[in-house]
């Protein structure tokens, strides 16, 4: 009986495939939008003032680095919790997977939440007068949460390491 519920638990993280594919999917989706920010923000390119062009700028920058984030999680965690990916010298792209063990992609996943917030926060003090005080602080505010979220994952990731 035991070795039946061992089969079916290691079995059942077959099931994550379908989570991998959705976010596939979605990435496909996501990067239709991107398609039409970058169409706009070629058409606004020689009209836009320096400001407006650096905000669509941003924006595009901040949706490289959410498919990026999804990408890597995608690739690292289908890599090790369903089925190890080809990773011989002649497979093309995926040798970097074996660098990502649980903390590393930790460290990788805040790092880019990091990057993500740091771009909305300059977005906000780009436009800082079409903001309210309380708009401002509360993106300073979970800015530094992540901050302190991804020390501490840093800190924790080392301390276990030893």
């Amino acid at each position: 009986m035991q070795l039946l519920i061992d089969r079916i638990m290691l079995a059942s993280r077959h099931v994550l495939v379908v989570f991998f594919l959705g976010l596939g999917v979605a990435l496909a989706i996501y990067a239709l939008g991107f398609l039409a920010k970058l169409w706009k923000f070629a058409g606004n390119a020689l009209a836009g003032s320096d400001n407006r062009q650096l905000l669509d700028l941003l924006h595009l920058l901040d949706a490289a680095l959410v498919a990026s984030l999804v990408v890597t999680v995608m690739i690292s965690s289908y890599d090790s919790l369903v089925s190890r990916l080809d990773k011989h010298e002649d497979a093309e792209g995926v040798s970097w997977v074996s660098n990502f063990d649980p903390g590393n992609l930790k460290i990788k996943l805040a790092s880019a939440l990091i990057a993500i917030s740091s771009i909305h926060l300059l977005q906000i003090f780009m436009e800082v007068s079409s903001y309210d005080d309380r708009s401002v602080m509360w993106g300073l505010a979970i800015h530094g949460m992540f901050l302190t979220g991804a020390v501490a994952l840093g800190v924790l990731d080392r301390l276990t390491k030893k």
